[in-house]
């Protein structure tokens, strides 16, 4: 539910607490973008949906920038070889697009696993989750 209050389970000021509460936040903002798209809502109601939607995107980019300062400052005195390329954007914005990825996992998952969906529908589906289990693996590979 996305007015579900957090529980946490790792201890405040470590990386693990971060990167759980951001995970949250993709979650529940999931499930908002899913309720603001019905187009039965109330304009008022979707406008005061919309405003928290922004507000947690700049939570989201926030915490994205804290979690490549901690690996910043992690790994400070590394220094990469000459030959090292960036293939990727920052560590964070990785993890993000991953966290994401779960999420639409998960989700077509779920579409493929529907009792009361149709044959074509389920094969879609599949066919998509395919593709994003292919994403993921590519991405952490």
């Amino acid at each position: 539910h996305v007015d579900a209050v957090v529980e946490n389970p790792y201890a405040e000021g470590t990386i693990e607490h971060t990167l759980f509460a951001k995970n949250w936040i993709d979650a529940v903002q999931w499930h908002l973008e899913d309720i603001i798209r019905d187009p039965e809502i109330d304009p008022v109601a979707a406008l005061a949906l919309k405003r928290r939607i922004d507000r947690s995107n700049q939570d989201r980019t926030d915490m994205v920038e804290e979690i490549d300062t901690y690996f910043r400052e992690k790994y400070a005195d590394v220094k990469p070889l000459a030959s090292a390329t960036i293939n990727t954007e920052s560590p964070a914005w990785a993890l993000d697009r991953l966290s994401i990825l779960a999420l639409k996992i998960y989700h077509m998952a779920a579409e493929v696993g529907r009792p009361d969906a149709s044959a074509e529908h389920k094969a879609k589906c599949e066919a998509k989750l395919n593709i994003l289990l292919q994403q993921q693996v590519d991405l952490t590979t």
